[in-house]
């Protein structure tokens, strides 16, 4: 199984991962859990902005590598984009966590641009 695959995994977690981080510490009702999320401090609201971020990159994402790799991209280059978006996912939440939103914004863009790639891969094969 590529890497890339992996890396789709990966995504599909980080979402949850970030929503740890701005649940933690704080109780909550389970029957309406989204109401304790205007009471958080600004850091942890930015972590679930980061987890709502995370979801919405996903679908388009997992696409492209799945799309890449059985239209007959080079499954290498796919796992290195696949690894390098992986890892400005990661970078973007830290960075809108830490409530840095220029730099934040400019990883995004970076993140989709190697999406971006990553899907159109399979014309360079």
């Amino acid at each position: 199984m590529p890497f890339a695959y992996w890396c789709i995994l990966i995504a599909a977690v980080l979402p949850i991962v970030w929503v740890k981080y701005a649940k933690t510490g704080f109780i909550g009702d389970n029957r309406h859990p989204r109401d304790i999320i205007e009471s958080l401090p600004p850091q942890k609201r930015r972590a679930y902005a980061a987890h709502q971020n995370a979801f919405e990159s996903f679908p388009f994402f997992a696409a492209a590598v799945i799309i890449a790799v059985t239209q007959g991209a080079s499954v290498s280059i796919v796992n290195v984009l696949a690894g390098l978006y992986v890892l400005l996912r990661i970078v973007h939440g830290c960075l809108y966590i830490g409530d840095q939103p220029s730099l934040r914004s400019f990883v995004f863009a970076a993140a989709f641009v190697v999406n971006t790639a990553i899907l159109l891969s399979p014309l360079f094969k």
